[in-house]
């Protein structure tokens, strides 16, 4: 063992573990709520750690092909580390108990649902409670000690390409000033993120290439746990270039800080999409890594195969009717009125209803991505709040008919109608989906090159470009901080093997298979902000949606 374990567990003064050869710090005894002030508890006294070439720590080769010693999925025991009898040191077990019962993980042990979107709390079968407290222990304090990335500034990126220089971010990456634009004058304050930490499932804090994750709340399912990996790889991809940050998440799928309630002073909070009344910053969502509770891989392999798919079947030979699948029963009015669109001969629609836990028996193999592009015509319909599903249903190449969208997501701003797909009118859902498939139809060609267009973007849309949108939203974010970020006293290290030390087998599939390499060019170069060139994009794009409109109209009207 070396002292190095300290490097990446908490220092909080109150509560030490001390070994025979290493100072462990414990989480701050908060609990139930984070801003409670908890009493001190009392020094443990840890035996040292098997540290010797026969007694090694239990990682595995598998993931050694990546560079990244892969924690084994069959741990040892819990005394395999602390080799008592709860008869002779209960008091002792009791506090490792203690310690372990309140360590927050990124795979959601010890912490609730968030309050402002319940679901099930979660549960972790499959294992006896002591290799659970041994894994949260060992993951959470002493994984990251042994860390092959941490950043090293002597170790220098691969030439780059003399051309990258030149290489341009794509034009919608211009939103991202537009997003932060409510800081501009007034910069973001440590106050700023004090008051949006009341609406955050978890706090990410870079510093020095490091990255430490302060956890309020589980987000459901992986959410949580995919979205960290993704910074990590961002860490990864661009190694030494990512400044200091200290952010707020809410991984949960409506926007929370409305202009209204919170225009004389905006609160900067991360999530996966925003509205136009809402402050919150759109940020590439968790299934870009993969998606394990449905079967979906990491976003550039899903887009092949989906892409693969879709070719497949010639235009001419897809069924001339718009096709949908999913879940109506999220709150969705749209959704709901969906489905009564769903009939062939009437409006042209296919509206299937997605039954998730027969899905789930079944692996998921009739929902396979790449199995849904045999129809012309794709409809979008946002669900609880925007969907995942956009991406999927445009790489399909069909012509995706996009019900109006109230939620926006960090790319949806970049699609232009008549180009990469069909506005459908969310007031006259049947009528606008009918006349959409009929203009198709009429219109082979024209409705071909709309559908390969959206195919087009998402295709431009790779891993590469989502890491340089994360890279240069969060550089942005940074030069508008009017503080020093450090890390949080509650925080703990999170780094690839520590992250892939809490992942299930399926998860640590999926995290394997995303992990990113450092690229040999610097990040594409981000245009100025420029409010002009925004307005006219929203202006054109409301223009063309009218000008369909009226087409409809005068259909209609002969």
């Amino acid at each position: 063992m070396d002292d190095s374990l300290t490097q990446c567990v908490t220092d909080s003064p109150s509560s030490t573990i001390t070994t025979t050869t290493a100072t462990i710090s414990a989480p701050p005894w908060s609990c139930r709520r984070r801003r409670e002030t908890c009493p001190d508890r009392r020094p443990i006294s840890f035996p040292a750690l098997p540290d010797s070439p026969s007694s090694p720590l239990p990682f595995s080769s598998s993931t050694r092909s990546l560079g990244i010693p892969q924690i084994s999925s069959s741990l040892p025991t819990f005394h395999h580390f602390f080799p008592f009898s709860s008869d002779s040191h209960g008091n002792f077990i009791e506090q490792v108990d203690d310690i372990a019962a309140q360590t927050k993980t990124v795979a959601g042990d010890n912490l609730d649902p968030t309050p402002w979107h319940l679901f099930p709390p979660k549960t972790f079968s499959g294992e006896t409670r002591h290799s659970r407290l041994y894994k949260i222990l060992h993951c959470s304090y002493l994984a990251c000690s042994h860390s092959a990335y941490k950043y090293n500034p002597s170790v220098k990126r691969r030439r780059s390409d003399p051309d990258s220089a030149a290489r341009k971010c794509p034009e919608f990456f211009r939103w991202i000033h537009q997003d932060l634009e409510p800081w501009a004058r007034t910069g973001i304050s440590a106050g700023h993120l004090e008051e949006a930490r009341e609406f955050a499932a978890f706090r990410a804090v870079i510093v020095g290439g490091r990255l430490f994750v302060d956890l309020y709340y589980a987000c459901v399912q992986s959410r949580t746990m995919f979205t960290i990996w993704g910074l990590l790889q961002l860490l990864r991809r661009y190694p030494g270039m990512v400044p200091d940050v200290d952010m707020v998440f809410d991984c949960m799928d409506k926007p929370s800080i409305n202009g209204t309630e919170h225009g004389s002073f905006p609160l900067p909070l991360f999530r996966y999409c925003t509205t136009q009344a809402h402050f919150d910053i759109p940020f590439p969502d968790w299934s870009f890594w993969g998606w394990p509770e449905t079967n979906l891989n990491p976003w550039d392999e899903e887009f092949r195969d989906i892409k693969r798919g879709s070719e497949r079947t010639s235009w001419t030979k897809k069924h001339p009717r718009a096709y949908w699948k999913g879940n109506p029963d999220v709150d969705s009015p749209v959704r709901t009125e969906l489905l009564n669109c769903n009939h062939s001969r009437t409006w042209g629609a296919q509206i299937w209803r997605q039954d998730w836990t027969e899905e789930a028996k079944g692996g998921y193999e009739k929902s396979r991505l790449s199995n849904q592009c045999n129809n012309r015509y794709k409809i979008y319909a946002e669900g609880y709040a925007w969907s995942v599903s956009l991406k999927y249903i445009l790489s399909c190449g069909s012509l995706a008919l996009i019900i109006s969208p109230q939620y926006e997501d960090f790319f949806i701003r970049g699609l232009i109608p008549m180009k990469n797909y069909w506005p459908i009118s969310s007031t006259d859902l049947c009528p606008s989906i009918k006349y959409g498939v009929e203009w198709g139809n009429a219109h082979p060609s024209e409705a071909k090159a709309i559908g390969k267009g959206g195919q087009e973007f998402m295709e431009s849309l790779s891993m590469n470009r989502v890491y340089d949108y994360m890279f240069h939203l969060i550089n942005e974010y940074s030069k508008l901080q009017t503080f020093k970020p450090v890390r949080p006293s509650s925080a703990l290290e999170v780094c690839p093997e520590s992250l892939l030390c809490h992942a299930d087998s399926k998860q640590r599939k999926l995290l394997e298979k995303s992990t990113a390499h450092p690229s040999p060019n610097p990040p594409c170069s981000l245009q100025p902000p420029d409010s002009d060139i925004i307005k006219s994009w929203v202006q054109q794009r409301r223009k063309t949606i009218k000008d369909i409109e009226d087409m409809k109209l005068k259909t209609h009207t002969h």
